[in-house]
C-alpha cells in the first residue's frame, strides 16, 4: 500500500516514555547515537541541557522538517485561542478537515485520529471541537488537520512565527497535502520532464502554486477525485520530500528551549499550547517523571525528524532536535525503532548524556 508519511502512534510513545531504561533499550539508544556519529552528512543533532549545549553535529544544515514543522502551527493556534481570535471549543464539521484528506498519503494518520476521537466520544453529529483538531495534528500527525488549521489561522501568521522565535534558517511553511498535486502526471508525460520542471520552480513560485491548489481544494469537489496516488513514484516522492519546509536542528532545539522555559508568550498561550503539544503528559507514568514534555516528529520515506523539550521533576531541562535525510527505507524503519529509547536515555540517564557529550567532542 502506498504511503508518503509514517505515523507515530501516541500510545506507544506514552508507554515507552513511562518505562525505565532496560539493557535492550540502552542498546537501541547507543545504536541511534552511533548512526548519527557515523553519518555526519545525513544526520544532524543539537541537544541543550539547562541552557548549555550538550552535543551538536551538523547543526546549521537545513534539512526537511516533515511533520515536525507542525510545532509552528500549534504555536499559532495557541496564540489565537488564548487571544480569543478563535474559539477552541467551536464545533467543526468533519467535512471541513476531510476536504484536505488524500487517502494513502499519510500512513493512515487521519483515519487513526478519527477512530481515536470516536472511541472517546468526541465526535457529535459528525462534528468535533477545534481544539481536538489541533491535538490530532500533533498526536496522530494528521496532514488534513494541519492544512485545515493553516487556512483557519492564516498561512502568513504561521510563517511569521519563524521571525518571532528567531528561526533565521527556515524556509517557508506551506500546505503539505496541496503540495502533492504538483507531482501528478495526468497526461502521461515523461516523469523526467515533470521532475526537471519542478526543480526549476523557485521557492516563491512553488509555494504560490501550492497555495492556489489549497484554495481550490476548499471549493472544488472534483479535484480530489482526480488525484492519483500511483503517480507518486519513488522519484516523485524523493523530490517532494527534498522540497519540504526545511530548517536546522540548532534552530528547532532553540525553539524548544524557548517553549520549555515559557519565554516570549503569556501564560494563557502556554496553557493552550501544553494541551496541544504536551499530550504525553496525560499518561500517569510520565507525570511521575516530568513537569513538562512537548514533542513532535515527522517522516517521509527518506526523512526522519524529531524535536522535543522536557523539564524533569528535579528541575533539569533538556531540549533536543535530531534530523535525518537521504535514508533508505530500511534505515528509516530501524531508526524509528530506536527513537523512543534514545529519547528516554537522553532525558532520564545522566550517564548516557555524558557519553553523548564526550562522543561529539572527539
Amino acid at each position: 500500500m502506498f504511503t508518503l508519511q509514517k505515523s507515530f502512534h501516541p500510545v506507544l510513545i506514552l508507554i515507552l516514555l513511562a518505562l525505565t531504561g532496560s539493557i535492550c533499550g540502552q542498546a537501541k539508544a547507543d545504536s541511534l547515537l552511533q548512526f548519527i556519529l557515523k553519518n555526519k552528512d545525513r544526520a544532524s543533532l543539537y541537544v541543550i541541557q539547562n541552557d548549555s549545549i550538550l552535543a551538536r553535529q551538523n547543526e546549521n544544515t537545513l534539512m526537511p522538517l516533515a511533520s515536525t514543522v507542525k510545532i509552528l502551527i500549534a504555536i499559532e493556534f495557541a496564540k489565537q485561542a488564548a487571544g480569543n481570535v478563535i474559539d477552541e471549543n467551536t464545533l467543526v464539521a468533519l467535512t471541513e478537515t476531510d476536504k484536505y484528506y488524500l487517502p494513502l498519503t499519510d500512513g493512515g494518520a487521519h483515519p487513526a485520529w478519527l477512530r481515536y476521537e470516536r472511541s472517546i466520544n468526541h465526535i457529535h453529529q459528525d462534528s468535533i471541537k477545534l481544539i481536538d483538531i489541533a491535538r490530532g495534528m500533533i498526536m496522530f500527525s494528521s496532514n488534513a488537520n494541519a492544512e485545515y488549521l493553516l487556512d483557519l489561522l492564516g498561512l502568513d501568521n504561521v510563517n511569521n512565527n519563524t521571525k518571532l522565535f528567531g528561526l533565521t534558517e527556515h524556509t517557508a511553511v506551506f500546505p503539505l497535502v496541496s503540495s502533492l498535486f504538483l507531482y501528478q502526471n495526468p497526461r502521461n508525460a515523461k516523469e523526467a520532464s515533470i521532475i526537471k520542471g519542478i526543480k526549476k520552480i523557485s521557492e516563491e513560485e512553488y509555494c504560490k502554486t501550492i497555495y492556489q491548489i489549497h484554495n481550490a481544494l476548499k471549493y472544488d469537489t472534483v479535484l480530489k477525485k482526480k488525484f492519483r496516488p500511483q503517480d507518486l513514484s519513488i522519484n516523485m516522492q524523493q523530490l517532494w520530500s527534498d522540497r519540504l519546509t526545511a530548517s536546522s536542528t540548532k534552530r528547532y532545539a532553540q525553539l524548544c528551549s524557548i517553549l520549555n522555559n515559557r519565554r516570549f508568550l503569556d501564560a494563557n498561550t502556554y496553557g493552550v499550547l501544553a494541551y496541544v503539544l504536551e499530550t504525553i503528559m496525560e499518561h500517569p507514568g510520565n507525570q511521575k517523571i516530568y513537569n513538562h514534555f512537548g514533542i513532535k516528529n515527522g517522516s517521509t520515506a527518506f526523512v526522519l525528524t524529531e524535536a522535543f523539550y522536557c523539564t524533569l521533576k528535579d528541575g533539569l531541562k533538556i531540549e533536543a532536535a535530531y534530523f535525518f535525510n537521504n535514508l533508505t527505507i530500511q534505515e528509516n524503519s530501524q531508526l524509528q525503532s530506536w527513537l523512543n529509547d534514545f529519547r528516554i536515555a537522553l532525558t532520564q540517564n545522566e550517564a548516557f548524556r555524558i557519553k553523548t557529550t564526550l562522543a561529539f567532542k572527539k
